[in-house]
């Protein structure tokens, strides 16, 4: 039980810890410093689509952990519902947002889709991921502290 609870811990940090330090550090960094902003964006694109698959498998683990270790009783615990945010978020983003956003670059070349007629629609659908992944972050810091008192 220890081992598995261990586990719990490692993949939850693992998870937002992947969260916090791609979207607040490396994508500002690349951005920052590639002087090709299509570059910068399509590297950032795939740490994003790579960290979103990664949380998903560590939210499969979570959520298996949670409901063998309460039973019933998962449905009354906010790491529960916390975790099943935080994975929906996680599919509406690569299931939902990411495909619309690759369509518009899609249709814009040869142009940046910043250059292109699809900038408008593009700024909305960045804006509505970006929104997203706040939350989604704001809910991994919450389900870590609140993990340090609702032990699983």
């Amino acid at each position: 039980m220890r081992k598995l609870a261990d586990l719990y811990r490692a993949l939850l940090t693992l998870w937002v810890g992947g969260l916090w330090t791609i979207g607040y550090l490396a994508v500002p960094v690349l951005f920052a410093h590639i002087g090709d902003r299509q570059l910068a964006g399509f590297v950032a694109g795939k740490l994003f689509t790579v960290s979103g698959w990664a949380g998903l498998a560590c939210a499969a683990y979570l959520l298996s952990f949670l409901a063998w270790r309460w039973r019933r009783a998962v449905l009354g615990r906010a790491a529960w519902w916390l975790v099943l945010s935080m994975a929906g978020l996680t599919l509406v983003s690569l299931l939902g947002i990411q495909p619309v956003m690759e369509r518009l670059k899609a249709d814009a070349l040869p142009l940046d889709v910043m250059a292109s007629a699809w900038r408008d629609r593009f700024a909305l659908w960045h804006g509505v991921s970006s929104t997203l992944y706040l939350v989604q972050s704001l809910l991994g810091l919450g389900l870590v502290t609140w993990s340090g008192r609702d032990q699983p």
